[in-house]
């Protein structure tokens, strides 16, 4: 019995000092995100979600180590209830339970689910020892079945809402070619102040031979070319026709009028 006693003594020394650490990184974990959220980075989450992961996994070692007893087999009854409040109570749980009266002793010491949760829990065991293995087989394999279907839907939704994410995204112009348009359009940035001929304003006076052109088109008159005959032949848009008599012969002449440019010459 004293032997029990010792051992049930350092398995309960170990369990609690293992819950102490598993204590203190939760409390150093949840400082952080509540007091350092600002500069808390993906990989100290990381870091401190593997710490307590590891924390968990010694503790249950510790629990199924073969020389720690079976916790279930224990029973703990409590000695004094009392509605006042108790100090030292309050101290090892650092204010959480202020009083130990007959309100709270349920929900601390019970080592046992609700009993409408247990006896779900036993209707669940025995539905399950009902079926057969075939069955169970079946039905294993069409909740597989389901699930996998339904992971293909996802990784479908996924790649459709990143290839539509990549198109929305896709640039379709060029901003140096946009901007260079707006400079032009807003600011004439970048055109030429010559204009092109037939624009109908002022012949720019440093285009080359526009004032001879201008000068001389006012003094342009009747402009008679003769050739061997100088007799008068009937003229068609201009050209003398063949005298009569001599057909397919070349004609001796061309005549050209041209009147007196009182307009512009560049204008139609």
């Amino acid at each position: 019995m004293q032997r029990e006693e010792k051992q049930l003594e350092l398995s309960l020394e170990a369990l609690i000092s293992q819950v102490a650490d598993l204590k203190n990184s939760l409390v150093s974990f949840i400082y952080k995100l509540e007091n350092e959220y600002d500069r808390l980075t993906w990989p100290s989450v990381l870091d401190s979600f593997a710490l307590l992961s590891g924390q968990l996994s010694t503790l249950n070692k510790v629990l199924k180590h073969e020389k720690t007893p079976l916790m279930r087999n224990q029973v703990i009854i409590p000695l004094v209830l009392s509605p006042d409040r108790d100090e030292e109570i309050m101290r090892q749980t650092e204010g959480r339970v202020p009083v130990f009266s007959h309100e709270v002793v349920p929900d601390h010491l019970r080592t046992k689910p609700d009993p409408e949760v247990e006896e779900q829990e036993k209707q669940l065991i025995t539905d399950a020892t009902r079926i057969s293995s075939d069955v169970a087989q079946k039905q294993i394999q069409s909740l597989n079945k389901l699930c996998s279907n339904l992971l293909e839907k996802i990784s479908k939704e996924e790649r459709e809402s990143e290839s539509g994410g990549l198109r929305q995204n896709k640039q379709t112009f060029n901003p140096a070619d946009t901007n260079a348009l707006v400079a032009a359009v807003a600011f004439g940035k970048g055109l030429s102040n010559r204009r092109p001929p037939g624009s109908g304003g002022p012949v720019q006076a440093s285009q080359p031979g526009a004032g001879a052109i201008i000068a001389g088109a006012s003094g342009i008159q009747q402009v008679q070319m003769s050739g061997a005959s100088s007799q008068q032949q009937p003229m068609l848009g201009g050209v003398q026709m063949s005298q009569a008599g001599q057909p397919g012969k070349i004609p001796s002449g061309i005549k050209t009028n041209i009147k007196s440019a009182s307009m512009h010459p560049y204008q139609r």
